[in-house]
């Protein structure tokens, strides 16, 4: 198995794992949830670095644009932050978040603003607690 085939099969790990533990614990990961998302966005972050170093800025556009699974990726991943977005909103409101520039932040980065965000709301809402 090369490597990028292993690397996307390893990805399924932690997805597993936070999953699980989600089911397991009623749906609250506890007070310190917020450093799940907070690592996750880092380890993406300098993958993504990685990425946008090699393939430059917009070296996504080909990937999701140049066959049909590419292209249901790429509405799959806007159909995933859409979804989260809307569900993320009323807590963020709650708590006062800044929502237009987080969803800038979002639409520029993906899932890296968005675990970001999230990262912050469960921060802010442990700190409320």
């Amino acid at each position: 198995m090369t490597l990028f085939p292993l690397l996307a099969a390893l990805a399924l790990v932690p997805v597993i794992l936070i999953t699980f533990a989600t089911l397991l614990s009623g749906g609250r990961l506890g007070l310190q949830a917020w450093k799940i998302a907070a690592l996750f966005c880092a380890a993406f972050s300098v993958w993504s670095l990685a990425a946008v170093v090699k393939g430059g800025p917009t070296g996504f556009w080909p990937v999701h644009t140049q066959t049909i699974w590419g292209t249901q990726v790429w509405f799959d991943l806007l159909m995933a932050l859409t979804m989260a977005w809307v569900l993320i909103v009323p807590r963020a409101k709650q708590l006062n978040m800044k929502l237009l520039i987080w969803l800038i932040f979002i639409l520029c980065s993906g899932s890296i603003g968005f675990s970001a965000m999230l990262a912050r709301l469960l921060y802010l809402e442990n700190r409320r607690a």
